[in-house]
């Protein structure tokens, strides 16, 4: 697997705090690669060196095999979102987009052509003549989005690109970054777990300047699987005890009419497994639910596997600093 990112012993301090400390994990190329970690982790610290707005103090950063010291080197390759994107109130949206290209090294033709094909894919075609204070919330997260964009860069790293925005709008934004993965890698920092979990294929988790975790989303998560089991029948209160009383069994719900016996008042119940541990552990416990269930002559409807990444962010997160 190739990487388009490679961090490697990456430290930074402000004064009395360790922003950074030894940081080093690669991203692959055409993720979709989610950075997480509680306020103060080192998220957009590690965001600014990547862009090389900072220096770091040890370690270094490689992009698509640059090191980020030579950024002049990246010049229309990557590309960055900071949390709180800003432009001019006083000209026009067009304008000052067409304007970045120019910088970039476009002709003006060109440059109004790739503005208006990047606006056309965030969805903006109708305010390109607006100025900024016209535009809502959501629209003004989708100009970030789309100045990310601009010029088809290979890395685009976005910060809290989300943030605030209603799920209509998160929506939109999270399909964008979808649709664009084939052809570039896209880092995304956040603190929405499942939005996370739903997009990224990787993640890394930085808890007061150090990784704490870093790897495929699917790895990260085997020790915090959940099961859902739906049953033929209801559970007298003597099974539910029983089944309660298995390692694993974390809830049984009753999760909606059993549509096929509806006079009769009967319930289908759902049973939530919760299992950390070993791979082959969580199998024979999932094996001894199920023969205890058929045991009892009850047939299951279904078995559904979903992975929990929160769980597993606060089992290696702490949420304040331990005082002194």
């Amino acid at each position: 697997m190739t990487n388009a990112i490679t961090i490697k012993g990456l430290s930074k301090r402000f004064e009395k705090v360790q922003a950074l400390d030894n940081v080093e994990f690669n991203v692959p190329e055409h993720s979709i690669f989610g950075l997480l970690g509680p306020n103060g982790a080192g998220k957009t610290t590690l965001f600014s060196i990547i862009a090389d707005f900072l220096k770091p103090d040890s370690g270094y950063v490689e992009v698509l095999g640059i090191d980020t010291r030579e950024i002049s080197r990246l010049q229309g390759r990557l590309s960055i979102l900071p949390q709180d994107a800003q432009f001019q109130n006083n000209v026009p949206i067009l304008e000052q987009f067409i304007f970045f290209r120019l910088l970039a090294g476009s002709t003006k033709s060109q440059a109004r052509d790739e503005v208006l094909k990047t606006f056309e894919l965030v969805g903006l075609q109708s305010v390109v003549k607006s100025k900024i204070g016209s535009l809502s919330h959501g629209m003004l997260k989708r100009l970030g989005i789309a100045q990310a964009f601009l010029g088809h860069p290979e890395v685009i790293l976005l910060d809290e690109p989300t943030s605030g925005l209603d799920p209509a709008n998160a929506r939109q934004i999270r399909d964008l970054i979808k649709q664009i993965r084939e052809r570039t890698t896209i880092i995304v920092s956040s603190h929405n777990m499942a939005e996370i979990q739903e997009m990224c294929d990787h993640v890394a988790i930085l808890n007061y300047g150090r990784l704490m975790l870093a790897g495929s989303v699917h790895e990260i998560t085997l020790n915090h699987r959940e099961y859902n089991l739906t049953l033929s029948r209801p559970l007298s209160a003597n099974e539910q005890d029983c089944l309660l009383a298995l390692n694993g069994v974390s809830e049984i719900n009753i999760s909606s009419q059993n549509i096929t016996d509806q006079n009769s008042g009967s319930k289908e119940y759902t049973i939530k497994l919760d299992l950390s541990g070993d791979n082959m552990n969580q199998d024979k416990l999932i094996s001894a639910l199920l023969q205890n269930i058929l045991g009892m002559g009850i047939t299951p409807r279904k078995l559904n596997e979903g992975r929990n990444l929160e769980k597993q962010f606060l089992a290696v997160c702490r949420t304040s600093p331990v005082s002194a």
